[in-house]
């Protein structure tokens, strides 16, 4: 695969999301199927072992999903940035404003079934069928490296985005409780934003759940 090089002023779009999952919240990536490349504890820089990549399908994130944006606004999410602030760099307020930037989206429910992903907007639906376009892997200003998994929309609504890009921290097929996900109609461009991250948890689980996962390890 072609190697994608960006040189930002940090490490935004994947930084220290993982310590708001509900699986693993540090950049530590301790095996090789993991790309968990969040935490500020890190000292050596988190690379990729390209030769470990396998490729994935859609099938990885088959589920129904809901953002986790309206959590963070309703005030659902207050006690996780409190509880970051306790052992981070930042106050509770910084940290809510750090995910508010990098949460925000009105896409409030994916739903993906097959080669078919439909976008929910204020409840109504858009959908577009996508196929594999594999994978870029990503290196930051920081020195760390991660991988988004690319397909490209081959049918469905016009409206529905052309290409799709999935970030969950993980390298090999593997079902995750949560990933993050980019959109647009332009593959480079795409790649190239890192500020803005929505993130998406199963519709089944309510915000205190989430909320609480975050903040259980």
């Amino acid at each position: 695969m072609l190697r994608t090089i960006f040189k930002r002023p940090d490490l935004l779009a994947v930084a220290a999301l993982v310590a708001l999952s509900t699986q693993a919240p540090a950049q530590t990536a301790t095996s090789s199927t993991s790309t968990h490349n969040h935490s500020h504890q890190a000292k050596e820089p988190v690379l990729i072992n390209e030769a470990e990549i396998q490729p994935r399908d859609l099938s990885d994130w088959e589920a129904d999903w809901q953002s986790v944006y309206p959590f963070l606004q309703d005030g659902t999410l207050d006690p996780v940035m409190a509880h970051k602030a306790e052992s981070g760099k930042k106050s509770a307020e910084d940290y809510r404003a750090y995910y508010e930037a990098g949460y925000k989206t009105d896409v409030e429910r994916i739903l993906i079934d097959g080669s078919s992903v439909t976008f929910f907007r204020d409840g109504k639906p858009v959908q577009g069928q996508y196929t594999n376009d594999g994978y870029e892997i990503l290196t930051y200003a920081s020195g760390n490296q991660g991988v988004r998994f690319i397909f490209e929309k081959s049918g469905g609504d016009a409206a529905a985005p052309q290409f799709i890009q999935f970030s969950d921290h993980e390298i090999v097929p593997t079902k995750v409780d949560h990933y993050h996900l980019y959109w647009g109609d332009d593959r480079a461009e795409l790649l190239t934003e890192v500020t803005n991250w929505p993130t998406y948890f199963h519709a089944d689980l309510s915000g205190a759940e989430i909320a609480a996962g975050m903040m259980a390890h």
